[in-house]
């Protein structure tokens, strides 16, 4: 339990919550003491409203980031209160700046934002409204707070500067082991495939989120500032998990038919998924280690697990013999290979984490670092180009601006104390999907009547203004610590805060707090119907794009893969792109068909081929990472003919597929038909004895590692067709196909 509080209280969303609060109670408690309290709370609101932007990034993109916000906020504020006397241009002026406002959401993650802390920005203009001097003086003092919660953002960085970096890196390594130990439930008799596969699926989802702030961070250090031993070090770390999230996906062979092979042999998989799971366990105890910062003592000897599953497939070979067992001992020596590859890759972890790590291990890899970053522009034409239906951005941005308006119209009309409430809770709540805007009504509804019932509680046992000032101090710290992991409890702690401060501010603080409820149930009520019927961006609508994106990163990453199989040498800068895009687009499509899942039954069109579809193509960039895995870590043969006939089949297969998802007409030049596909798998077969009638020496080792390359990069050769070809059935069959 302890240990459970101690590493909620050192993650990054407690950390930024201590922040905000700090930058929020400090004013507070300052300006009231000095008899200016609002002030105080004015300055406070600046601080809340900027603290959002403060996300994963560089020192530089952080500040411009974070005062860039502060400007806008404390702007917004000073617009809306000038063209509040003029209804003519108001409504207008209203109406347009909540739609550009959620408009900048186009430009990315940190937009997207500034668009929520801006939009907030607006509904709260409308609990105070000033004029003259007093409105510039009101903008100053939101400007005042946004600034000064930059200044506690950069305190908090220059006391700690890598522990987000450590923190998230931990995170991955964590998440790394739990990828780890599925692939090593896959070797289990009897597994259930489909689960495991979807379990993975979902992973890779976390794993690109988090693969992206560390990015966003380590690589940002490397690029603008002299580099630390220290982030140098994070990014080995980095890099290293990376490949062995790789490797781990080019461990995905055929299961169905290994099984088949070897589930008469059951020492041979228990023994292989024994150091799987080590491997696994391996990292998820030098994750703890780190994150509780205890010394790091390995548990498992993986040397020791390597040499058992070397002398299970010397046991296999013995019972089989040797002819009968060739097959067999090529794939498991395969599999030993990968191990090796990954005991290696968790070494320099583990390495990184327990001793002094030089430079050196980088081997070039932090060449063109800033290539591997989303570039931060914003031009006008991305916006332009998003200003039609067919943009979910869009049709959110007019679907917000319209529930924004008739909630504001139905507090006019209606007896609700204050409006800006409805306005702020469906701007808090609505999302552009459908599923997370439902999701989201209901915690925050059942958070509130929660924190309302709790709140009133203690409200109604004690009024000692101390008490009530830190039970309100705590929630709001809790309230912001909980917004990202959960929702419910993020929203029951948020109005446990606002019910203890109104209960110090007003005697009537139960008037109060009953329409704060009702305003809130209001406007949870107004997001979620507006998603469901105006507008609405359904993810069948989608999913083509998605689809067509998944593929697309996939057919470049072979396409990468064949170019290093033609010229060998060593692997460059646009491989490693082409893998990084691959991974990043098989979670977006996962993530898809989750808010897809999510949605009323009705709409879950064709839900089946898009889930087959995204399974087929997370196996597609398992079977590409295993070839090109394996040509990374073996000195192979030149290329044939007959390899690179094989592997244009599937790069036509995927790109006939691709323009089937864009209602394109494929035009195929050159076809490859089943019988030439066929003739070159057998020549490829007959590559090692051909080359032994032609009388070439060989030494039995060199011998047996070519007739492993043939018969794995066959095999791999053979599955990646056969995927590439069912999805370009299902392909045809989700477009409606003949």
């Amino acid at each position: 339990m302890i240990n459970k509080i101690e590493n909620f209280t050192d993650s990054t969303h407690f950390t930024n919550a201590l922040k905000a609060t700090l930058s929020a109670v400090f004013p507070v408690l300052l300006f009231s003491y000095l008899d200016h309290f609002e002030i105080g709370f004015t300055i406070a609101l600046g601080a809340f409203l900027t603290y959002p932007s403060d996300i994963p990034s560089s020192l530089n993109h952080k500040i411009k980031g974070i005062g860039f916000t502060a400007f806008l906020v404390a702007s917004i504020n000073l617009l809306i209160n000038l063209f509040y006397p003029f209804p003519w241009l108001f409504y207008p002026f209203f109406a347009l700046l909540l739609f550009a406002l959620s408009m900048i959401s186009v430009y990315g993650q940190r937009a997207t934002i500034v668009s929520f802390s801006a939009l907030v920005a607006v509904s709260l203009s409308f609990s105070h409204m000033h004029t003259g001097l007093e409105m510039i003086r009101y903008a100053a003092l939101i400007l005042s707070g946004g600034l000064f919660y930059l200044a506690i953002s950069l305190l908090f960085h220059y006391l700690r500067p890598y522990r987000y970096a450590e923190l998230e890196v931990t995170e991955c390594i964590r998440l790394t082991a739990k990828y780890l130990k599925l692939r090593g439930d896959l070797w289990k008799i009897g597994a259930n495939k489909t689960a495991i596969i979807e379990k993975q699926l979902h992973l890779q989802v976390e794993l690109n989120t988090i693969h992206h702030n560390i990015r966003s961070v380590l690589i940002g250090k490397q690029i603008n500032s002299i580099s630390s031993n220290q982030n140098r070090k994070m990014l080995i770390v980095f890099i290293s998990l990376v490949e062995i999230l790789e490797l781990a996906l080019s461990t995905s062979f055929d299961h169905d038919k290994l099984h088949q092979k070897f589930d008469d042999h059951p020492k041979v998989l228990s023994t292989y998924q024994n150091l799987a799971y080590n491997l696994a366990s391996t990292l998820k105890q030098l994750s703890k280690n780190i994150n509780n910062r205890t010394k790091y003592v390995p548990k498992h000897n993986l040397f020791k697990d390597l040499n058992s599953l070397e002398l299970a497939i010397k046991e296999y070979e013995n019972d089989l013999g040797a002819i009968a067992a060739s097959e067999g001992v090529f794939m498991l020596t395969t599999m030993l290979e990968y191990a090796e590859n990954q005991i290696e890759k968790i070494k320099i972890v583990e390495r990184a984490f327990t001793l002094t790590t030089n430079t050196y291990e980088f081997n070039g890899k932090d060449k063109d670092l800033e290539k591997f970053l989303t570039p931060q522009y914003y031009p006008l034409s991305t916006f332009v180009q998003n200003l039609s239906f067919s943009s979910t951005i869009f049709r959110h941005s007019l679907r917000l601006t319209v529930t924004v308006i008739i909630g504001g119209i139905i507090g006019e009309l209606l007896p609700f104390q204050n409006i800006y409430w409805i306005l702020m809770t469906i701007i808090i709540i609505m999302r552009p999907g459908y599923g997370l805007t439902k999701q989201r009504s209901i915690q925050r509804s059942f958070g509130t009547i929660l924190g309302g019932v709790i709140a009133f509680s203690i409200l109604s046992l004690t009024q000692n203004e101390i008490l009530i000032s830190s039970l309100a101090i705590t929630s709001m710290l809790l309230g912001l610590s909980f917004t990202q992991t959960n929702y419910s409890a993020s929203a029951t702690f948020v109005t446990m805060y606002i019910v203890c401060l109104y209960g110090i501010l007003t005697p009537n603080f139960v008037h109060v707090i009953q329409f704060r409820i009702i305003d809130t149930l209001t406007g949870a009520l107004l997001a979620f119907l507006a998603n469901h019927f105006l507008w609405p961006s359904w993810e069948y609508i989608k999913a083509p794009e998605y689809l067509e994106k998944a593929i697309a990163a996939n057919r470049d990453y072979l396409n990468e893969i064949f170019t290093f199989y033609r010229n060998k040498g060593e692997v460059t800068t646009s491989y490693r792109l082409a893998r990084k895009n691959a991974f990043i687009e098989i979670g977006n499509l996962m993530a898809s068909f989750q808010r897809m899942s999510q949605e009323p039954k009705s709409k879950q069109i064709k839900i089946t081929q898009v889930y087959k579809l995204t399974e087929l193509n997370h196996s597609l960039l398992s079977s590409i990472a295993s070839l090109g895995t394996y040509i990374q870590s073996h000195k192979t043969t030149p290329s044939s003919e007959a390899f690179t006939i094989v592997v244009k089949k599937s790069i036509k297969n995927l790109e006939e597929a691709i323009s089937y998802l864009k209602n394109e007409v494929f035009i195929q030049k050159d076809p490859i038909t089943n019988e030439e596909l066929a003739h070159r798998f057998t020549e490829l077969k007959n590559i090692r004895e051909r080359e032994l009638k032609e009388g070439k020496p060989i030494d039995e080792e060199a011998f047996a590692l070519k007739m492993q390359e043939v018969q794995l990069v066959l095999e791999q050769l053979v599955w990646l067709t056969n995927l590439s070809e069912r999805i370009l059935r299902n392909t045809k069959l989700l477009m409606k196909i003949e």
